[in-house]
């Protein structure tokens, strides 16, 4: 199988660490949703990813599709989500949040590079649901005293966190700032595992 999307995506590369943490083999194109889109387009009509495609060809066409394949495949014992209650709830709340931090940072990279004069109502409401959701997260991990957000075992969600984190900081460390040292150490924490260290695309300065 094979994985379509750049790893300076935060949902491409929470997929492909993912993957690499389960022990899966899979190839890597890293396709630009830009640049590539018509090379996406068969495999994903919205010329999105991280799109996933499995050996038989069935297409996966959204990261937390491809997480639900993996759970369901490598089964519950190993499954980095729990299956139902309390616990499946709140961590997918936490990726939530974390997901929804790196689909606005991303929209606020759109803004700076596709418009020549940003649209200030759009930049602060980007802003200001960054912010809420670093808050929201900041507060959650500090209140946590084991390795990671569920445990000593890693989850979706400090992977999910982790990407967004990295993304947030490298494209507008102005908003990830000191104020949020529990989500720091947390990153750092992540990072320093070799899946994240294999997994990793530094974000390109906006040209111009």
């Amino acid at each position: 199988m094979f994985l379509i999307g750049q790893y300076d995506s935060p949902f491409v590369r929470r997929t492909a660490i993912a993957l690499k943490l389960y022990g899966f083999t899979f190839q890597h194109k890293p396709w630009s949703t830009f640049g590539d889109a018509e090379l996406i387009a068969p495999y994903n009509p919205l010329r999105r990813v991280p799109t996933l495609v499995l050996d038989d060809g069935e297409a996966l066409i959204d990261s937390a599709a491809i997480l639900d394949y993996l759970d369901e495949t490598v089964g519950p014992e190993r499954a980095m989500l729990p299956s139902k209650g309390a616990a499946r709830r709140h961590q997918l709340r936490i990726c939530t949040l974390a997901t929804g931090l790196g689909d606005k940072s991303v929209s606020l990279v759109y803004e700076s590079v596709l418009r020549k004069e940003q649209l200030k109502l759009w930049v602060d409401r980007c802003e200001a649901q960054i912010t809420g959701a670093l808050d929201a997260l900041e507060k959650e991990r500090s209140t946590i005293t084991t390795p990671y957000l569920f445990g000593e075992r890693i989850g979706h969600s400090d992977i999910a966190v982790a990407c967004a984190l990295r993304f947030t900081g490298e494209a507008h460390p102005h908003l990830f700032d000191t104020r949020y040292q529990a989500l720091k150490a947390h990153g750092e924490r992540c990072e320093a595992l070799p899946a994240f260290k294999e997994i990793v695309q530094p974000l390109a300065p906006p040209k111009g």
